[in-house]
């Protein structure tokens, strides 16, 4: 028999809140062969994340990745773990903390903002629970994914419905899929890219790159390829950039089949090659800076620039918990909160209803 859980803390004369839950992708505990291990075969028995037949992929992934991509991970992560430990979530912490401040200025209702990420932790049950014990009867689900993939925001979604499926009270439920082209979050970008060109010039060549995808999956349907396409155009027609001063490339590329292109490390080194001589890189998939971005980048992908001729290459950091991000987070939280104000009925009464009926609280 199904046991479901319930908000032990539950009273009849406790006021209701709406709850906004914030997710990333995830980060291991520590930059160490371990937490990498632990932390890649959660990620990579997502089914959602590798579309192969299970029993195929399982000796693959516990016969040979899982015995060797840790130690090489692990590497990568020490060159970017911070003081304050990983830079994923300590910048994810940042944002959650900048829009629980936003929304307690600006809203009368009670709004409770919680992280979670979709692998590690803290993790999405952990983020949902603690919005159950403070009474949420309305989540918002927000994966800070600005354009959709099934491998990032539906895989969200599977995690949340497992969660749930659990709990014997539903909240009322809403989820962001995508905010790719939403007015605030372009202009974010396009202020972050000015502000970066004044303190290093205007590049000759600015590479818009996204986390990449298994070509497959584009063909299959998946709408990203296309939503990155779209945002880049509307940033770079902002910037006033002509075709021949930007381009769309996709990064981080896993295993033998074909991804989408252009890939961005081959396309750096042909920059370099082809006599280009300053090249930026800004990252807008990225809503916090994390390993793709501040190794593979702004390391790895710098040096594949420079070797090949380049002369100047730098990073646009992500958004992270830049005023404008904040500001255009919010916008989309209150866009998708509409219609949720809360009505309370009287609590006393409620309460007082509730105890003739037999409640114990």
């Amino acid at each position: 028999m199904t046991k479901y859980k319930g908000n032990s803390d539950y009273k009849h004369d406790s006021a209701a809140c709406t709850g906004v839950l914030i997710t990333n992708l995830g980060t291991p505990d520590a930059p160490t062969p371990a937490a990498l291990r632990k932390y890649l075969a959660e990620f990579l028995s997502d089914p959602r994340v590798i579309e192969v037949p299970k029993f195929i992929w399982w000796f693959i992934l516990h016969g040979i990745i899982l015995r060797i991509r840790p130690k090489r991970s692990a590497e990568a992560y020490q060159k970017v773990w911070a003081e304050n430990g990983s830079p994923l979530l300590d910048i994810c912490l940042r944002q959650a903390k900048a829009l629980q401040d936003k929304l307690d200025q600006q809203d009368s209702q009670t709004i409770k903002v919680e992280l979670a990420m979709r692998y590690g932790n803290p993790s999405i049950q952990q983020g949902l629970e603690k919005l159950q014990q403070a009474n949420a009867n309305r989540i918002l689900i927000f994966p800070l994914y600005p354009q959709y993939s099934a491998a990032t925001t539906a895989s969200t979604f599977d995690k949340v419905a497992d969660v749930l499926k659990n709990w014997r009270w539903i909240p009322e439920l809403r989820m962001i899929n995508h905010y790719h082209e939403q007015p605030d979050y372009i202009s974010a970008l396009v202020n972050s890219i000015k502000d970066h060109w004044q303190h290093n010039s205007k590049p000759d060549k600015l590479l818009f790159s996204f986390h990449g995808l298994p070509k497959h999956y584009f063909l299959a349907g998946d709408p990203y390829h296309c939503e990155c396409h779209k945002t880049a155009r509307l940033v770079a027609e902002q910037l006033q950039l002509n075709d021949d001063e930007w381009q769309v490339t996709f990064q981080s590329r896993f295993g033998p089949r074909e991804w989408l292109q252009p890939y961005t490390d081959k396309t750096l080194i042909q920059l370099g090659k082809n006599g280009v001589k300053h090249v930026q890189v800004v990252c807008p998939g990225f809503s916090a800076d994390c390993l793709e971005t501040l190794e593979e980048i702004n390391i790895q992908n710098r040096t594949f620039f420079t070797e090949a001729g380049g002369e100047q290459f730098s990073y646009i950091p992500a958004l992270n918990d830049n005023d404008d991000h904040i500001d255009a987070l919010t916008k989309i939280i209150h866009m998708h909160l509409h219609g949720w104000d809360n009505h309370e009925s009287d609590l006393t009464k409620r309460k007082e209803r509730a105890t003739e009926l037999g409640a114990q609280q």
